[in-house]
């Protein structure tokens, strides 16, 4: 290992005692609605990330999920896609957390509302304190206080692989409902596509332990024909990193028969 690579372990290595100090260990839990929540505390974890000297996000990113410049890369992925280059004058987020997704959707884009959908309250107050987000009211996988056909951007990152197959399903008709025609869906989901025997080994000997209900897996094709069936067309999908191997991201346009990537 050179030296940039035993920095960055002795900075991973003391963020961690840190956080431990705080009590709180990098776990997840399983919610009483059948999924699986990552407890992220608010402040065990802002302090983590000044004393690694890193963003918010990037510690996150690069320390809590091993997994440096994800959050970055689909955001650019995205981008090349054209998602921001409609320029969505009203976007939604479903379990934004700490906003590493949030902030950098900001700066591709100047929505003049953005609205978020968190469960966790400390995270929810930093974030319309932060970013001047609207936090909505969270009652279980609905979107009910958005109006039909009112948003233009509506997006998820990392959430419905913790989530029971209903659950996610359930915010899947929100989605749909709450987007304007001509707007886009972007989420992921661990599909088939990220499900190859060696993944699925990598999950098995080093993934979840003792939480056996994530990642909650996804068929490819049940998202495709379930957001067919509400009028939206898949319209791009690229593997993005999650944790010990990938996620699939799926890219839907409601009311949208051109498609500009691969199904």
């Amino acid at each position: 290992m050179g030296a940039a690579g035993k920095g960055m372990s002795v900075v991973k290595s003391g963020a961690r005692r840190l956080l431990r100090r705080a009590g709180f260990d990098i776990v997840r839990s399983i919610n009483n609605r059948g999924g699986v929540d990552d407890f992220i505390p608010f402040e065990a974890t802002m302090r983590a990330a000044r004393a690694a000297g890193l963003p918010i996000g990037d510690y996150i990113d690069e320390v809590m999920s091993g997994t440096p410049g994800a959050t970055q890369s689909t955001i650019d992925e995205l981008r090349a896609l054209g998602v921001f280059a409609a320029r969505p004058e009203t976007v939604l987020e479903i379990g934004p957390g700490s906003g590493r997704y949030l902030e950098k959707t900001l700066r591709e884009c100047s929505p003049g509302r953005y609205e978020v959908y968190e469960t966790a309250a400390p995270w929810a107050d930093y974030l319309v304190d932060t970013f001047g987000v609207v936090a909505q009211p969270v009652a279980g996988f609905t979107l009910a206080p958005t109006p039909d056909n009112s948003i233009d951007l509506v997006h998820a990152h990392k959430v419905f692989n913790t989530v029971t197959f209903l659950g996610a399903s359930r915010y899947f008709f929100e989605m749909a409902r709450v987007t304007r025609p001509g707007g886009r869906i972007v989420f992921d989901v661990m599909t088939e596509t990220c499900l190859d025997p060696a993944s699925v080994h990598a999950w098995a000997t080093k993934g979840g332990a003792g939480h056996d209900s994530y990642p909650a897996a996804m068929p490819r094709q049940t998202c495709v024909d379930l957001f067919a069936s509400l009028g939206c067309s898949l319209e791009a999908s690229f593997l993005a990193p999650m944790g010990i191997a990938s996620t699939e991201v799926l890219v839907f346009g409601k009311g949208s028969e051109r498609g500009f990537g691969h199904q």
